[in-house]
């Protein structure tokens, strides 16, 4: 080490450093800080007289990390340990940063030529150098410049082989292997079906081990995420004009090339569903990860087919009973991700017509309703016959009762029917056996529950879902649709309700919906079924108290389809204010994971990290500071970066405030206690890529929710305050667009008859 100068202060050059050589030779250098690392490389060359080119060497930290431009300052600053086998010991004005101790190894390309080769050689066999050759693949492929040699040596393919032939813990690094790799968007658009159906056909083995499932599970998804649509840039297209993919892009796969090869497997499904009960939570965490991705992408070809085969599984069972375990932080936002996509399957089926003449499930559907009913047909007096308005429906035309429910709505009735066994049939001679006016006409009651079960959830718009907390009730939908029309059913009986009583049995079943389904995360079953036993008394004092505070004209069909169009407006208006924010950055606190121990605790020396979303909405930039400053437009005061399509998880209330920091919070530094101001951007395999504490309620509203609505997989709402934005401006809204009505004392009907169609195409529409 250098002597202090002879003045009294330290000497901004850099002293001289102990370097180990590759032979384990010992050596002194000066290296001079404001070098790149290849510089530093070079002038190593230099001191120690290597004969080769500077560029096949390199430097690694003690864990294998390639030491780059991009991260040698933040070793730096975050004292990072790193073993030396080369020491610089860096003065930087008066100030001695720490040590930065590193290896002086052979460059990633130089590795990358020498693994593939290996991997060429393989003889089949599964020797133990094929597995430490695989074992370091799986590191060295996260490296952009290792990847993009080993690519030129077509190390791809042979990587490949070992894949479709190799077993045990061979293949579960040459996975993960190649999941590191399609973490590039390059590189692997020549994996084919045959590859595909590999990669099903181990995760259909019951037998096969976890350490190579997830990996597996990963690559899967990825493949189902690289579709056409998806490709950077593109915007979204028909299915009839489908986006123009570039040769050698990755974006050629997608749900229909990967299911394809899933329907060859019976039993996948099947298996990953059942796996979502895993004791493995990482395990758990890649299945709900992949059937998200497949409801995200699934096409219109192949929805029907695998909506019900998912529906056949009870995954929505499966993903309640997930929902009840204590130890689920790191499947928290999978499950809201799922609650996400079912809404999306909810409004899809809902909004899709019945079409008995066209859809044979439709018709066997129909079918099955009737013969439960064990009524016979019969003909009123003018000769037409009397089949579904027995049933309570108001006309024969199946197709246009539903036309408000669709596919959902006669799923309902199916699964009511059903459930009741006899008593279904039973049912309906009681009601025959009243007089006209008297009897509930059960059919239009099973879809006007539908509706408000709908309006409850927010089924609105597909892609549109709010919810912070678990539902699993909503999981459960059409068990809540049995139990709320029988209570409708009751109500109409024990209220002595008439034909034209309908719509106040239905505002009455609405407000008891609203009781029954409160807080659902947190009420058990047995409590809602109490709920929807109340007495008709009970109910009707409450509901006239309710009455008194609300609007009837906010419960009619037209009002509730303007709310729905207006949800969506407010979703996307939040959605964008909440890019905004990440588009002009914060400051916030580097945190400690939640659960390390106090004394382990120590003061950062760059406790202040400001982040901010580039303009393509790729990349946050960063820069960790000692203290906050002000921060210029753009990227120039931001060296550092994280990769936004590298965030599978924006997890919530998971770090602690370092000690000594001064908050602008109540959260006091130090304490052992997770923020509730936290949050970690988490990677699928390299588990926390920043950990942050956000100043105050608001940003850290705006920035967990903003990083979820950018997610390419969906995401979803994490925080109260977004959801309630989106709420108050959907009511405020409504309201501002029903004064120009209620002013004008504008009465406003629950439908709209129908007008008969014109008799030609000889018309035209006149401009008003």
């Amino acid at each position: 080490m250098s002597s202090h100068g002879t003045n009294g202060t330290r000497p901004a050059l850099v002293p001289t450093n102990n370097v180990l050589t590759l032979d384990g030779v010992t050596v002194r250098a000066r290296i001079d800080p404001t070098l790149t690392v290849e510089d530093v490389v070079k002038q190593l060359c230099g001191s120690l007289k290597i004969a080769e080119p500077p560029s096949h060497f390199a430097l690694r930290d003690h864990s294998g990390e390639l030491v780059t431009n991009e991260n040698l300052r933040r070793k730096i600053q975050n004292k990072v340990d790193l073993k030396s086998v080369i020491v610089f010991t860096f003065w930087v004005g008066n100030i001695h940063a720490y040590p930065l101790f590193s290896r002086f190894v052979h460059a990633p390309a130089r590795e990358a030529k020498v693994i593939a080769e290996k991997l060429r050689e393989w003889n089949n066999d599964d020797s133990t150098d094929l597995r430490l050759t695989v074992f370091s693949l799986q590191k060295y492929m996260k490296e952009e410049q290792f990847a993009n040699e080993f690519l030129n040596n077509n190390g791809l393919s042979y990587l490949v082989r070992v894949i479709e032939t190799a077993s045990g813990n061979t293949l579960a690094y040459a996975l993960t292997s190649l999941q590191n790799l399609m973490e590039f968007e390059y590189g692997w658009s020549t994996l084919d079906d045959e590859f595909i159906l590999r990669v099903v056909r181990i995760l259909s083995s019951s037998q096969s081990p976890l350490n190579v499932c997830r990996p597996a599970t990963a690559i899967l998804k990825k493949l189902v995420e690289a579709d056409p649509s998806s490709a950077p840039g593109t915007l979204a297209s028909s299915s009839r004009n489908p986006p123009t993919i570039p040769p050698g892009s990755v974006y050629r796969y997608g749900f229909s090339v990967v299911f394809e090869q899933m329907r060859k497997e019976k039993n996948f499904l099947e298996t990953v569903v059942n796996r979502l009960g895993s004791a493995d939570t990482v395990m758990t965490q890649h299945s709900m990860m992949l059937i998200n991705s497949l409801l995200s992408h699934a096409s219109d070809a192949r929805w029907d087919e695998f909506i019900n085969e998912l529906e056949r599984l009870n995954v929505r069972k499966a993903v309640v009973r997930l929902m009840s375990l204590h130890e689920l932080e790191d499947l928290i936002s999978c499950i809201l991700d799922f609650q996400a996509n079912i809404v999306r399957v909810t409004h899809r089926k809902k909004t899709t017509p019945v079409d008995p003449d066209l859809c044979a499930d439709h018709y066997d559907a129909l079918e099955e309703i009737w013969e439960a009913s064990k009524l016979q047909e019969e003909f009123d007096e003018e000769g037409y016959p009397l089949k579904w308005r027995r049933l309570g429906f108001e006309t024969e035309d199946v197709a246009e009762e539903f036309r408000d429910v669709g596919v959902l709505g006669l799923e309902c009735l199916r699964k009511f029917v059903s459930s009741g066994g006899a008593d279904f049939s039973m049912l309906l001679l009681e009601q025959l056996s009243r007089p006209i006016e008297k009897r509930c006409p059960i059919a239009r009651a099973s879809n006007e529950v539908v509706e408000l079960l709908s309006e409850h959830w927010a089924i609105f718009a597909p892609g549109y879902s709010t919810s912070t907390t678990f539902q699993p009730f909503f999981l459960d939908f059409q068990k809540v649709h049995s139990l709320a029309t029988h209570f409708f059913i009751r109500m109409w009986a024990e209220s002595g309700a008439a034909t034209e009583d309908f719509v106040r049995v239905v505002a009455l079943v609405r407000s008891q919906v609203k009781v029954a389904l409160r807080s659902e995360n947190a009420r058990q079953w047995h409590e809602v079924e109490a709920d929807f036993n109340s007495e008709y008394q009970k109910v009707r004092d409450r509901q006239m108290e309710e009455l008194e505070q609300e609007d009837d004209l906010l419960s009619k069909v037209p009002v509730r389809n303007l709310r729905a169009k207006l949800y969506k407006e407010s979703y996307e208006f939040v959605r964008e204010q909440r890019i905004q924010c990440l588009l002009q950055g914060a400051w916030f606190v580097n945190a400690v994971p939640a659960g390390t121990p106090r004394e382990a605790m120590r003061k950062p020396a760059r406790p202040w990290r400001f982040m901010r979303l580039d303009n393509a909405l790729k990349y946050l930039h960063y820069v960790d500071s000692a203290v906050k400053f002000p921060v210029r437009n753009g990227l120039e005061d931001l060296p550092d970066r994280i990769d936004v399509s590298m965030i599978n998880e924006i997890a919530t209330g998971t770090c602690c405030a370092p000690p000594g920091i001064i908050r602008d919070t109540d959260v006091p530094g130090g304490s052992t206690q997770p923020s509730p101001l936290s949050f970690s951007l988490l990677s699928a395999h390299e588990g926390s890529m920043a950990d942050q504490i956000a100043p105050d309620q608001s940003r850290w509203a705006d920035w967990t929710d903003g990083l979820n609505m950018l997610r390419r997989d969906g995401g979803h709402v994490a925080s109260k305050e977004t959801a309630g934005f989106v709420h108050a401006l959907t009511e405020i809204g409504l309201k501002i667009k029903l004064l120009d009505l209620s002013g004008e004392m504008v009465e406003i009907p629950n439908n709209l008859p129908t007008g008969q169609p014109p008799a030609s195409t000889d018309f035209f529409f006149a401009d008003i």
